[in-house]
């Protein structure tokens, strides 16, 4: 037995009690399809009185149009002001103000994109918005769900989007597993879109904040427009300015009423419950709602990139650089590569790129590894670092440039090899450990793959690898001419 086989079986027998490896996991799921096409999965731990609850629809940015980038962002944030019965002290009151609203917003929208709008009008619609909102107040519960979930012992509700799914989380009482499905079932048919100029406006603010005053979210944001030329991952989560300005809220419903729905779902329920009774509990809740429709796949294909793209970005900041190159997605061969080449890299202060840089040479204060935008489809693996003063970008990116060459023309070690696998594995094994990090991993791969199952292959895959294919995914994607640069630096001018 090689040593890499006793430190994987010492990992196993460490993690067996926490349902942490793939040949349990693979018999512990439950599946369950719900004739609307909500597909559930249920994982059984009763070690302690509480559930995990994911749900993960599948659709984010990557699905919207021109007309409608950043709507699955602002979802996420409208989801949470509630229904026809939470979130308002009088829906039946509050519902004929709501359709003035929508329609004095509509009009302002369609004012302002006129080549040369009525400031007179402009300010008379305004102050009719304003007065409205107002008039809408005393019909507002804030934060309806965060209140009901936390008076009955819930921890950790959240959402996130991404650009390739929607996620629903909470973690709560296992006696609170009804409460569950009966508020997230009624948000997924009956949501009411309250506050929606006002949220719009909420996301602009939070645009400014995280992108365009922010060094690193401009670095990131400059990096993936530069990228891609074609692929809608070229666009931000959030929206360009101009897109969330002009998102209607016709446009917005429609979205939701077309792909937040049974068909593009799935839920993980991890914990402590029987499965029949949740099997049940989600029928009875979820079951009688509309299937929706099938969210369609992106037709876009990114283009073979000929030749390195370079931008140089102006800003008031200290300088940065990012690398990105394209590379396939899982679940081809590479994709498990570099999660391998990922580790050595840049995971931990022994990676290659950490030593190096910020240990040893002293050329830059950070430097972080990882793969973007999303994973549905091919993306980039992108290196970033921060210059330490008074080294230069260009110092910086030619002593990476130096490491992605050494991992194309020299094997890694069997030691390296080994600790970068086996910390890989560790690393996953410990997120499947915790109720949330299981149901989250279920739902992710579920949608993204098709099959949650990728979590069970996915050891047997990294263990097969050997440090020639590492060499040769090196050689393949690591290229001049798949080379993505972006600095960030206060000055336009070409360094010395």
């Amino acid at each position: 037995m090689t040593c890499r086989r006793v430190l994987l079986l010492s990992l196993f027998i460490l993690l067996i009690p926490a349902l942490a490896t793939a040949t349990p996991l693979a018999d512990k799921v439950i599946e369950h399809r719900l004739a609307n096409g909500l597909r559930l999965l249920l994982v059984e731990r009763h070690d302690t009185p509480t559930v995990a609850a994911y749900i993960t629809i599948g659709v984010g940015s990557v699905h919207e149009t021109s007309e409608t980038r950043g709507v699955a962002h602002l979802l996420e944030h409208m989801l949470f002001k509630g229904t026809t019965t939470l979130g308002t002290t009088d829906y039946a009151a509050e519902r004929p103000l709501l359709r003035e609203i929508e329609q004095t917003g509509s009009e302002l929208d369609q004012l302002r994109l006129q080549p040369d709008p009525d400031p007179a009008r402009v300010a008379t619609l305004e102050a009719r918005l304003k007065e409205l909102q107002e008039r809408h107040q005393p019909y507002l519960v804030k934060d309806v769900y965060s209140q009901l979930y936390s008076e009955n012992g819930a921890v950790g509700f959240n959402a996130f989007t991404s650009k390739d799914l929607t996620t629903y989380l909470v973690s709560l009482p296992a006696n609170k597993l009804e409460l569950w499905a009966l508020l997230e079932a009624e948000r997924m048919k009956d949501a009411v879109l309250r506050e929606f100029y006002t949220e719009r406006e909420v996301i602009r603010e939070e645009r400014r904040r995280s992108y365009e005053t922010d060094p690193g979210g401009l670095l990131y944001e400059t990096l993936l427009a530069t990228a891609f030329t074609v692929h809608p991952y070229r666009n931000p989560i959030i929206g360009w300015h101009s897109d969330i300005a002009n998102l209607s809220l016709a446009e917005t419903r429609d979205f939701l009423q077309r792909y937040y729905a049974p068909v593009n779902t799935t839920i993980a329920l991890v914990g402590d419950f029987r499965a029949a009774d949740a099997i049940a509990l989600v029928e009875r809740y979820f079951g009688g709602i509309a299937p929706g429709e099938p969210v369609p796949a992106v037709a876009a294909v990114e283009p073979e990139q000929r030749g390195e793209k370079r931008v140089t970005v102006s800003f008031d900041a200290e300088p940065r650089l990012a690398i990105a190159f394209h590379k396939p997605t899982l679940p081809t061969k590479d994709d498990y590569v570099f999660d391998l080449i990922d580790q050595i890299l840049g995971q931990g202060r022994t990676s290659r790129l950490y030593k190096r840089l910020v240990e040893e040479e002293q050329l830059a204060t950070s430097v972080a590894v990882y793969g973007a935008p999303g994973s549905r489809y091919p993306n980039l693996f992108v290196i970033e670092a921060i210059p330490r003063h008074p080294h230069t970008p260009a110092e910086v990116e030619a002593a990476i440039l130096a490491e992605l060459d050494r991992l194309r023309n020299t094997l890694v070690s069997p030691a390296e090899l080994a600790k970068a696998r086996n910390r890989l594995l560790t690393d996953n094994l410990r997120a499947l450990r915790s109720n949330a990090g299981l149901a989250r991993m279920l739902t992710t791969y579920q949608v993204l793959t098709g099959d949650w199952r990728y979590l069970v292959s996915y050891e047997a895959r990294i263990s097969e690898l050997t440090a020639e294919d590492i060499r040769k995914t090196a050689q393949t994607w690591f290229t001049p001419q798949n080379r993505t640069v972006v600095v960030v630096t206060r000055d336009h001018g070409r360094e010395e």
